[in-house]
């Protein structure tokens, strides 16, 4: 057998054993001739294992890959669905007629010239995405409301993206307000798979498109799970306001440990207040710990006070007058009978007062989004 026979067998020996093997020197090489020929490889028994085979190319991890895809469910049982009724006016037949009177009046002209003012507030450019958090000491006050106007009315006036995020995984309402039939990507779900080198098209895939424009991103299935936590919502927010000019996030209530994350790193701050003794009082002391913090968080945060019921007997004026004792404005939302019926807003139903106050309180808290910090 030759030598070049022997360097063969080294070869496919090393492959079988593992152990590198002394290469034997070339022979001298060949004529031309016999260069030519085909080299018959030598018969040798069949080695004992067969060779390792060798190891797959290493790929790159993509989390969408590995990452199953919800189920889509419905944001109200169908059941339920009936129930709700047709949507009705916020403002009575009587109300709509006084204000078509006040709008042939002079008074129109300064309320247009006003809500013009407001809306080139909420036209403002922005070079980096605005996070607005939204919260309130507890719920059933009209939280998940304030944010859904907000988003609406952000998305009405302006011409970029504009993204509300529910932050409250304790069965919140954001989504049914928003009029999402149904509800699949959570926040916890997109936190897993984005990645830097995703685009808008590829982010919105995982959201959903509200009617009346804009994206919605809900915390959860409607499910009793495990909450959102912080570093979660931290992930999302972050990742997202390089897609979105205006980030609306409907909070946890406080003292949530997310709903401090949120108020504490936002751009701008929302407190709901409902308007009750009680209610005032406490959200008094949010204000009292919001000036506490290092970066003077009060100096860009509106307080939104929400009206949920007709026979309210608390004075209006006295409850804005201690709010506004820090120096914050103050917005009131009257009692809105389309808002109170629940289920999905319709911004066209919306009584008069309701869409201006919703306007001034958005061109409020963005003119404090894009000056302060």
């Amino acid at each position: 057998m030759t030598e070049a026979a022997d360097w063969q067998r080294d070869v496919l020996q090393e492959l079988v054993d593992g152990a590198p093997r002394p290469v034997a020197p070339a022979a001298p090489g060949p004529t031309a001739q016999a260069a030519t020929e085909p080299v018959q490889p030598p018969s040798r028994p069949a080695p004992e294992s067969p060779p390792p085979s060798p190891p797959a190319p290493r790929r790159a991890h993509d989390p969408r890959i590995s990452t199953p895809t919800p189920e889509s469910l419905p944001t109200i049982d169908p059941r339920l669905a009936h129930a709700l009724g047709s949507p009705q006016h916020g403002d009575s037949v009587a109300r709509r007629a006084g204000a078509s009177l006040r709008r042939l009046t002079a008074s129109a002209n300064e309320e247009v010239s006003e809500l013009t003012r407001f809306a080139q507030e909420l036209q403002q450019p922005v070079t980096t995405g605005r996070v607005i958090a939204v919260t309130s000491i507890r719920g059933g006050v009209g939280k998940s409301t304030v944010s859904a106007l907000l988003g609406r009315t952000f998305n009405h006036y302006r011409h970029d993206p504009v993204l509300t995020l529910e932050a409250d995984a304790a069965l919140g309402t954001l989504p049914v307000r928003m009029g999402a039939d149904t509800v699949r990507w959570s926040c916890a779900d997109l936190a897993r798979i984005l990645t830097p080198s995703m685009q808008l098209t590829d982010v919105t895939g995982y959201l959903v498109p509200v009617t009346d424009g804009g994206w919605l991103l809900p915390a959860g299935q409607g499910r009793v799970g495990a909450p959102l936590d912080m570093r979660t919502y931290m992930t999302v927010t972050l990742a997202l306001r390089r897609y979105f000019a205006v980030t609306v996030v409907d909070c946890e209530t406080l003292p949530g440990e997310v709903a401090r994350t949120a108020m504490d790193t936002a751009h701008a701050r929302v407190v709901v207040a409902p308007m009750t003794a009680e209610g005032i009082h406490g959200t008094r002391q949010v204000l009292d710990w919001l000036a506490q913090l290092p970066h003077s968080a009060l100096a860009s945060t509106v307080v939104a006070l929400s009206a949920s019921t007709p026979d309210a007997t608390l004075d209006p004026k006295a409850a804005a007058a201690h709010l506004r004792e820090p120096g914050l404005p103050v917005v009131l939302l009257p009692y809105d009978r389309h808002l109170a019926q629940g289920g999905p807003i319709h911004t066209a139903m919306l009584g008069r007062s309701t869409r201006d106050a919703a306007v001034r309180l958005a061109a409020e808290v963005m003119r404090r989004a894009v000056t302060v910090r």
